[in-house]
Parts: C-alpha cells; structure tokens; sequence
C-alpha cells in the first residue's frame, strides 16, 4: 500500500513516516524541493502521479508571527494546499487524512472542547487552518480532519516539553505560561490514531490529544522536570517562574487561552489515549535514552 506524506520533516511527520513503514507501507514523501506547497498546480499533481491509497497532510506553517507576516503564504499552504490534495484524491479515490489545531477554537470557555465546539480562531495561523478544514470538508466530504496540540515525543524535533529539560540542564533560567490550557499530545500517538482510522470508513473532525483536565504550560513543565529528575537527568528539581499569557511580550500574536480538547469520537470507537501526565512523562523518557 502506498502512502503520500507531506510534511514528513516536521515533528509528527517524521514519526509517521517511521512507524508507517514498520506498519509495511511504501511512504513517499516530497520534499519542498519536489512540491512546493504554495504551488497548487504542484501539489494536485503531485497528488494525482503518486498513485497512493492513502495521502496524509502534516504540512502547516504553524508559527503564528510566520503566518501574521506573510497573510498569504499561509492562505496557500494551510488552506488551499490542504483543499487541493482533497479535491485530488476525490479524482483518485485515495483515502484523505488532514491534520489541523486547536488553535482554531474559540479560547475564551474554560474546559475541554468537544468536536463539536464553536470555533473562532483570533489569530491568522487560526483562520488560515479553519479555512483549510472548511475546504477540506467541502472539497471530500469523506477526509479525516485530526485537530492535534502541543505535539511533543520526538526528541529529534524538541518541543517546548524537551526543551524545558535543555535548559534545566544547562542550567538557564526557567519559567512558563500558567494561565494557557490545553492538552499535550505524543507524535507516535497521532501516528498510530492515522493509521488506525485510515483503514475505517469515519470521516470528518476528530480531537486527537491527551484526556484529562486541561493543563498549562506551566504545569506540563513541571511534570517534564520532574520526569526528568526520576530518570536522573537532573540532580535538584530547579525554580520555574510562573508567567501570565498578557506578559508574554515575546508573542507578538494572540493566542487562546482555552483550547483544551477531549478526544471524544476516538474514545466512542474504542481508540485509547493516555493521560495529559503519561504524556509527558513518556516524553521525557524518550528524550533521556537519546541523551
């Protein structure tokens, strides 16, 4: 079976594309030297030769001063790329898995959101991915649309959780947001939730995260060195200053304060996942073995 990536450099991409290939799938993954995302002639075609049975889209610019500095190239690529690889594989039958965010959600309600909850993205990088679930909808109404957050669990593509760790042992100073909710998420998770649900007949939005009650940046940093410190990558757990969301002056964008997810519909169809704590701390054990 065949398998088109795109994105297969970025933090859930290259788990993907590892654990697809030990599930036997043939994974062809073009770099953007091979497909320019921003080129939609680029990407229908690339779709349209590839002759996969399956496509999966991790490609994004996720960085939100990225997308305020450049409205258009996100527009391109975390819109109307995604929307054209479904219209694609509307042509070619081939099963469609797009993955967004939960950055497009509203983020002013505490608790965690259902699929089924209001969006209203506040910043550009929002907006661009609604428009793309949007399209994505319209274009195939059978593609998957997996709404992810704070990825972590590849120690080769360090997230905020592994890089927390970095600077505990060079000993930096440290703090982290305590008044932003949402829910951490393992790389491999999201891999095995694609793999799993490819083979279905489910289309539409699932939340794809960690269960539990929403937690912060803060508290996730916490767990991450605390893991660390039980694994004996630190000596003495160090101080980590609490920040608040409107003193982060090194945002030049908003974010939403409330976008804790629940993975509902995963759970209704039997597809477990761990708790915002084991994802950390399984995290953190992987990064200590490639230390």
């Amino acid at each position: 079976m065949q398998l088109l990536l795109f994105g297969a450099t970025g933090r859930t991409g290259q788990v993907l594309h590892r654990m697809a290939e030990a599930a036997g799938w043939s994974v062809y993954a073009p770099s953007h030297a091979d497909c320019n995302m921003e080129d939609s002639r680029a990407v229908a075609q690339t779709v349209l030769q590839s002759g996969a049975h399956a496509v999966v889209n991790c490609a994004a610019i996720s960085g939100l001063e990225a997308c305020a500095d450049n409205p258009l190239r996100a527009h391109l690529v975390n819109a109307v790329a995604p929307a054209t690889m479904a219209l694609a594989c509307r042509h070619t039958g081939a099963r469609f898995v797009h993955l967004s965010t939960d950055y497009v959600l509203a983020g002013h309600k505490a608790g965690a959101k259902t699929e089924s909850a209001k969006c209203k993205p506040i910043s550009i990088y929002g907006e661009s991915k609604r428009e793309g679930e949007l399209q994505v909808a319209e274009a195939l109404p059978s593609a998957l649309i997996l709404r992810v957050s704070w990825i972590c669990g590849n120690p080769a593509h360090p997230s905020f959780v592994e890089s927390i760790i970095h600077k505990a042992r060079a000993a930096e100073p440290l703090s982290a947001i305590a008044d932003k909710f949402s829910m951490p998420t393992d790389a491999e998770d999201i891999a095995r939730v694609i793999l799993s649900l490819i083979p279905t007949r489910e289309s539409g939005i699932f939340h794809v995260c960690s269960t539990g009650e929403p937690v912060s940046w803060h508290t996730c940093a916490q767990w991450a060195l605390q893991a660390a410190a039980e694994a004996g990558l630190l000596t003495v757990l160090p101080p980590l200053t609490p920040l608040r969301l409107k003193d982060a002056a090194f945002f030049r964008e908003p974010r939403p304060q409330h976008t804790a997810m629940e993975p509902s519909r995963l759970l209704t169809l039997g597809i477990r996942m761990p708790s915002a704590h084991q994802t950390i701390t399984r995290a953190i054990l992987k990064s200590a073995v490639s230390i």
